[in-house]
């Protein structure tokens, strides 16, 4: 009796944990999830494998993926989300669906300025890139704003984050599917493909990407806000049209900074040096932006007191909360994910060269991989609701690192679609689980004083070192072949195991046992 009741407990605590999928805030997060994921492969891996057809060098379309670097320095004007309102649309929509929206639209605009340039003509190029940063700027905009929503639909909830980061995660891969495998079956039905380019396909592929974005706009419409909007963010104040112009001007010295020392670095044919050059210009370029900034507070253009609280007290509460773990966490949050992404932005050049289809490419990577990450992340979010999260991110990293290299054997093998479909689906089940945990990791790192910014803080750093790295992919494969890369990608992973093991010696989360 004993033993039959204890049995027919776990059972119905396993179905407790499947029905909370029902609830409506998972639900939410399926269609806000579907508005992130359609953006993302419109830079990487599709915008790849059309510049690619365009005869763009492999070299240029990687690094095309530092389009996406809006996404590692979203923390930046993440506090400007929190703190300003928008004229007309916060007092209409409350603060969350009034910067959702615009995020939105502005995604739409850039996908649309995207399909209005052919790669393919000389001088073009600039001007794509240009594009895809405002893409890449809007999407990472986007997700900061459902990432705050997310995490106050379940405010002080573990096991619902861990819930609604798996049907986010589903709705992600969903617009995924949409963008990738759907926007590669557009491109070849339309006529274009690599023997024969014609920008007219990828042209009005582009233009229904645009047209997909109205899932997100429509469901921004029909949900509610979290919770009231401040009265301070719908009064109109010079001090917010200052913040902006202060944001602004940092932002040009980036830029600007950027480009200087760009003409005053040497170049250099090696990855590793090419890497480490970069990195000392990025370094460099932040640097003078954070002393502009600094400066235009000290000329009073804006207080002290309101840069201190826009931008200082979010990270000094981390840090008053967490004391030494706090560094430890950061690091393990800023390389988590580095051996997937890392990987993941030569993958779509990786096949076409091992001689695979785009036809091939949609049907495994772009369709059966997403059904196995959604599974992945499915898993992942049921296991987070019954075991510790430390325990769940150390499967996930060594499983990451491990599937890595199957792709090393894909590379000796060529041209083999079963072994390709096996790869594929190692690889994104681990990454669908891993995503999922770790979604419900950082929520509950997380201040629900400072949910916008500190979460924007946290999915930043986790981009930020794999995409820099991650541009110079097609660099390190010319070098060492895609055996060696695969490889050294598994690698880069390990060290992360080291961090977990220190993080949860330091640090008790508010997790399952």
């Amino acid at each position: 009796m004993t033993s039959s009741s204890s049995l027919s407990r776990k059972r119905n605590s396993w179905q407790q944990a499947l029905a909370v999928y029902g609830d409506r805030r998972a639900l939410t997060m399926l269609f806000l999830g579907f508005s992130s994921g359609v953006p993302l492969l419109l830079i990487f891996s599709t915008l790849s494998l059309w510049l690619r057809e365009a005869g763009v060098e492999r070299s240029t379309v990687t690094m095309f993926s530092w389009a996406a670097l809006a996404y590692s320095f979203k923390f930046v004007w993440a506090p400007l989300i929190d703190a300003l309102p928008l004229p007309g649309l916060t007092r209409w929509l409350g603060r969350r669906r009034a910067w959702l929206l615009v995020a939105q639209l502005l995604i739409v605009i850039a996908i649309l300025w995207i399909a209005l340039i052919d790669p393919h003509l000389s001088g073009s190029l600039m001007y794509m890139a240009f594009a895809a940063v405002l893409l890449g700027f809007s999407s990472a905009t986007q997700d900061i704003v459902v990432d705050a929503y997310r995490i106050e639909l379940a405010e002080h909830d573990t096991a619902m984050q861990s819930v609604m980061a798996a049907t986010y995660n589903a709705g992600y891969r969903i617009g995924m599917v949409i963008a990738g495998a759907g926007a590669l079956f557009l491109a070849d039905v339309f006529g274009s493909n690599g023997t024969h380019y014609q920008y007219q396909a990828w042209q009005h592929t582009y233009f229904i990407m645009a047209s997909v974005m109205l899932v997100g706009i429509i469901t921004t419409f029909i949900i509610r806000e979290t919770q009231p909007t401040p009265k301070s963010l719908t009064q109109h104040n010079r001090e917010y049209a200052r913040l902006v112009l202060v944001f602004a001007l940092c932002v040009v010295a980036f830029i600007g900074s950027i480009q200087i020392i760009g003409l005053v670095l040497p170049e250099s044919a090696s990855p590793l040096w090419g890497f480490a050059l970069g990195s000392i210009r990025l370094l460099i370029s932040i640097a003078v932006a954070v002393a502009v900034g600094l400066i235009l507070v000290k000329a009073g253009m804006v207080s002290a007191e309101t840069a201190r609280t826009t931008w200082l007290n979010p990270i000094l509460d981390f840090f008053n909360r967490y004391g030494k773990a706090a560094l430890w966490l950061l690091a393990l949050i800023g390389l988590y994910r580095i051996s997937d992404i890392v990987s993941g932005v030569i993958s779509n050049v990786f096949y076409e060269d091992m001689g695979f289809s785009k036809t091939e490419i949609a049907a495994a990577v772009k369709t059966f991989g997403v059904i196995m990450s959604i599974g992945g992340g499915f898993v992942g979010g049921l296991l987070a609701q019954r075991y510790s999260l430390m325990k769940l991110m150390a499967v996930g990293a060594i499983l990451a690192a491990l599937t890595n290299l199957l792709f090393v054997g894909l590379a000796w093998r060529g041209h083999d679609v079963v072994f390709m479909y096996l790869a594929v689906a190692a690889d994104n089940l681990a990454s669908g689980l891993a995503g999922a945990v770790f979604v419900a990791f950082l929520s509950a790192l997380t201040s629900i004083r400072f949910t916008a910014v500190q979460y924007a803080i946290f999915s930043s750093l986790m981009t930020l070192i794999p995409k820099t790295l991650g541009g110079y992919s097609g660099t390190i494969v010319d070098h060492i072949g895609y055996p060696g890369f695969f490889t050294f990608t598994a690698l880069i992973g390990a060290p992360v195991l080291l961090l977990i093991y220190q993080v949860n010696r330091m640090v008790r989360l508010n997790d399952n046992p």
